[in-house]
């Protein structure tokens, strides 16, 4: 007998926490700073560079490039196709959090 266990549905590409932390992030924000991520999520700014790439190359993001007055700047947007991701995602979560509460229901009281 096989099951659809919901931890097999998770995302690797989504599911590793700076990653999951990024989209979070942008999915509230709409659009946010390269900065403001770095510190929120406590990276350095390569680390930051890299799982930005990632989610860049799998389509979840969009990064955009420019300038606020002299400064250059680097924007973090999630594309539909992340929108999506990161729903599925927390689905996946939110089932995986209701079959382990519905085991503790079940378990003796005294363990």
């Amino acid at each position: 007998m096989t099951t659809d266990h919901p931890a097999n549905g998770l995302d690797d590409v989504v599911h590793q926490r700076v990653r999951l932390g990024i989209m979070a992030i942008a999915h509230q924000a709409r659009q946010v700073e390269f900065g403001f991520l770095r510190t929120t999520l406590q990276l350095t700014a390569g680390n930051l560079g890299q799982h930005l790439t990632v989610l860049e190359k799998a389509g979840l993001v969009q990064i955009e490039k420019g300038y606020e007055g002299r400064r250059p700047r680097t924007w973090v947007t999630l594309t539909a196709a992340g929108q999506a991701a990161l729903r599925d995602e927390i689905a996946r979560l939110k089932q995986l959090i209701h079959q382990v509460e519905q085991a503790e229901t079940r378990l003796p009281a005294d363990q």
